[in-house]
């Protein structure tokens, strides 16, 4: 018998030094490969532009690359549907806009494989941007008020470009349209390339965009800015007055964020809110959003990311349902 338990003592004295002596499993620090960055459109328009302008603040802030990856479609559905179907472990990021996160594409599209309200988690809002609408110089207006007073004396006959049924460059024209009354054709494109192209061209007569691309053709003798969506005039836009000059109290801002899965653990959302309120208190960062057209946006947390992403669908959404929209 004390045999025995000799034996008994050596083997648990044994057990536990190989306990000791396993290794420990250690969770690497977050992140610790490249982030994939989700844009929702393609390359070339003002959601592209801000993006990489965030990709590469936060590169540097969490020391890992930020792979920027265009997946344009369905006012951002195509970008959305690859995010749920992503693993949910922070290294799969989306650019959050009105379309995905304030649930405009949830009344505009039947059927869509998430939901707005329950699929996302915000991490934090960078930047918006107001809008410029521009026009072709075949239309006779100098300015706001005069191109209003064309559209009503020829009901119909002018036709602007967006860059889809229900995204913010079309509602803000239909919002301006239904308040002062005027009579405008709608012409959707899939490509704001292409959409640049038609009104350099005269094939559009005008387009509603916002400053970062409205800055690369801003000189362009074809075309004349005649408006600006913010709340008050620019002053790299010398010259061109608001919306809210010819129509009280109208403003058009569209956010710009990042959000990832819903399931995502929160250390890693947190890590990623805390780089990009770091990038937001660089004037190196704020200066390259500025330089663009945008606006950054002030430190904020997730949770104030979702109250915007909110107030935008209390003030779209009833005018998608008052206007019968529907995106195909």
């Amino acid at each position: 018998m004390p045999h025995l338990l000799t034996t008994l003592s050596r083997r648990a004295a044994l057990a536990g030094t190989a306990i000791l002596a396993a290794p420990r499993i250690v969770r690497a620090a977050f992140p610790d490969r490249p982030i994939r960055l989700i844009i929702p459109y393609g390359g070339g328009g003002q959601t592209d532009i801000v993006s990489r302008v965030t990709a590469e603040a936060l590169q540097q802030r969490l020391g890992q690359t930020v792979v920027a990856d265009n997946r344009p479609g369905g006012a951002g559905n195509t970008a959305a549907e690859a995010l749920i179907r992503a693993p949910a472990d922070g290294y799969t990021l989306m650019i959050a806009t009105m379309g995905t996160n304030s649930g405009l594409n949830a009344v505009l599209y039947r059927n869509l494989p998430y939901d707005w309200e329950k699929d996302f988690a915000p991490v934090g809002q960078f930047c918006s941007t107001a809008h410029v609408l521009v026009v072709h110089r075949s239309i006779p207006a100098e300015d706001f008020s005069g191109l209003v007073a064309w559209i009503r004396a020829n009901p119909g006959k002018f036709n602007f470009a967006s860059a889809g049924v229900g995204a913010s460059t079309h509602l803000l024209m239909e919002d301006i349209g239904a308040r002062l009354g005027l009579d405008m054709v709608h012409v959707p494109y899939r490509q704001s390339t292409q959409a640049m192209t038609d009104l350099l061209a005269g094939r559009i007569h005008a387009r509603c965009m916002g400053l970062p691309e409205g800055e690369a053709i801003r000189t362009v003798p074809s075309v004349r800015p005649l408006a600006i969506t913010s709340a008050a005039r620019r002053d790299n836009w010398p010259g061109v007055p608001t919306v809210a000059e010819t129509l009280p109290g109208f403003t058009g801002l569209a956010y710009f964020g990042l959000t990832a899965h819903a399931a995502t653990p929160p250390e890693a959302i947190a890590r990623i809110s805390a780089a990009l309120n770091e990038a937001l208190e660089d004037p190196r960062v704020r200066a390259g959003y500025e330089r663009v057209g945008a606006d950054p946006a002030p430190r904020n947390s997730p949770e104030d990311f979702r109250r915007v992403t909110r107030a935008d669908a209390e003030r779209w959404v009833p005018l998608i349902r008052r206007l019968n929209l529907v995106a195909d």
